[in-house]
């Protein structure tokens, strides 16, 4: 169940390190988002903008706010046209194409670049920041466009809608529906905000949404190697399979411990009694026997996943940095997404290692030639309907199409930098493509796993009607009760996509309760 924002404490930013967990939990709504009224917070913040504006008037030159744009550096802005500077920034990046972001990825990119301002080292105002804070409360959204960006200088294009909804322009999701940003903000009685000289560098010009939709496929990721277990599971059980492939002694000699992890989940699934001197059934397929194996991967991939994401959320992402403290301008490239690229780029090969895994049970599951005695495609129908009746033979051939464009689409996207703008973003990361890619593959790999889902229930049902069969173990017979509760048994044919579709939505919303973390 989802608590409600009332009920939970919210998320209050201060320049303090933020959880992936407390991303998520804004983006779905789940938590309400503030800035801390704490003194030494907001000095910090008002000394980045102070310090800025005096060197504006010492120095008179700083780059993005007295000057063009990337290679355009050294091109004087008159100090006439200062002013100007960042709502031009906004206006010429309006060139975003494709599909745009759902509402929680929306959320979720506001935050994750709230996150970074508040770091204190962009010059920016406490009043912007107010801002930002405020479309989070309202939910008052920017409508994004998914394309455009090669991840250096950041995310500039998308960001540019962020940036100029604040200013009053483009649209607005306002609390889900799609509407003129002006309109919004004057129903509110809010006046459009005045971006100050490096506000719209300092809200453009950073990671927050490959790093956003980063949060997203990595928790994605985390419940769909939870729930691959699961279903690995129940296909042994449906196959008759050798539970003693995933022995603790046996594990110990190669010790991963995300590998471990996943084995020990398995002999709790299947209640395995201790191992005998030699298995009465010696060897299973790779696809259930190196199950452990292969969702190994990711479960030992999480770790640096997560600090490789959770480093990139907690940063400063923009250039320059302002350090009022020292009294400088930092010039650097903290805005390349290398990291999240490479995240990203990992992550989409091992989750669609788990849909070619899932795809090879449900292929077992299916085969009168490997299911050890069940029907031919888990076909329920009674004998004299079978002639009439396929089963899972349309799901199966469903998955094997799924499972194949997931497994094209691992290219690392991070390999195809190009050299861009005047050759002065020559090496980019390509880190909001890869992101992209992951949650696609992820959706392809949850479409998989909804249909071997729905085949492991069927097949381990029917092992358990045979006479002398072992009852289900307690834990897979609890989980299959809840999925039943969801999608019937198979007996006569009937169209299976309106459940595969209830099936991705639960999985997708991690609606199953699987094991617990550790």
């Amino acid at each position: 169940m989802i608590t409600p924002p009332e009920s939970r404490p919210p998320l209050c930013l201060d320049g303090a390190p933020v959880s992936l967990e407390a991303i998520l939990e804004v983006a779905e709504g789940r938590r309400r988002v503030r800035l801390s009224k704490a003194t030494e917070f907001r000095e910090r913040i008002a000394r980045g903008s102070a310090f800025l504006e005096t060197l504006l008037e010492e120095d008179g030159v700083v780059y993005g706010v007295t000057t063009g744009y990337g290679d355009a550096c050294t091109r004087a802005v008159p100090t006439e046209d200062v002013a100007q500077l960042p709502h031009r920034l906004y206006t010429f990046h309006g060139c975003g194409l494709g599909e745009t972001l759902s509402v929680e990825a929306a959320r979720a990119v506001v935050l994750v670049r709230l996150v970074s301002l508040c770091r204190g080292v962009s010059g920016v105002s406490l009043e912007l920041l107010e801002r930002l804070a405020w479309l989070l409360e309202h939910d008052v959204l920017p409508v994004i466009p998914e394309e455009g960006s090669v991840g250096a200088s950041g995310d500039l294009t998308p960001l540019s809608y962020l940036a100029a909804v604040l200013c009053g322009e483009r649209e607005v999701l306002d609390n889900g529906r799609r509407r003129p940003a002006a309109e919004a903000l004057a129903e509110r009685g809010l006046t459009p905000y005045r971006l100050k000289p490096k506000e719209g560098l300092a809200l453009m010009n950073g990671t927050a949404v490959m790093t956003a939709l980063g949060c997203f496929a990595y928790t994605r990721c985390t419940y769909l190697a939870s729930l691959a277990t699961r279903i690995t599971a129940l296909s042994v059980h449906a196959l008759a399979g050798n539970p003693y492939h995933f022995d603790a002694d046996l594990f110990a000699a190669k010790p991963h411990p995300g590998q471990g992890r996943v084995a020990a989940r398995l002999r709790e699934d299947l209640h395995t009694p201790s191992t005998p001197r030699n298995s009465p059934r010696l060897q299973d397929r790779y696809s259930t026997r190196c199950a452990p194996h292969v969702i190994g991967v990711v479960e030992d991939a999480l770790p640096w996943w997560r600090q490789f994401l959770e480093n990139e959320l907690n940063s400063a992402n923009d250039n320059p940095l302002i350090d009022a403290e020292n009294g400088k301008v930092m010039h650097g490239g903290h805005f390349y997404g290398g990291h999240v690229a490479f995240i990203m780029d990992s992550l989409k090969q091992a989750a669609a290692n788990l849909a070619d895994l899932l795809d090879r049970q449900l292929a077992l599951l299916v085969d009168t030639r490997y299911n050890h005695g069940l029907p031919s495609n888990l076909s329920g129908a009674s004998p004299e309907r079978l002639p009439l009746n396929h089963g899972y033979k349309a799901v199966q051939i469903g998955a094997s199409a799924w499972t194949a464009e997931a497994l094209k689409l691992t290219m690392p996207a991070s390999v195809f930098s190009r050299s861009t703008e005047c050759h002065n973003q020559d090496k980019v990361s390509m880190g909001t493509i890869a992101a992209r890619d992951a949650l696609r593959v992820l959706t392809l790999v949850e479409q998989v796993a909804a249909a071997t889902l729905h085949a492991a229930c069927q097949g381990a049902e029917m092992r358990c009607r045979e006479p002398g069969a072992n009852p289900l173990p307690e834990r897979l017979a609890a989980f299959l009760d809840a999925c039943r509760r969801d999608i019937p048994p198979l007996g006569e044919d009937r169209a299976l996509d309106a459940e595969l579709n209830r099936l991705c939505a639960r999985i997708r919303h991690r609606h199953w309760s699987l094991y617990d973390a550790g």
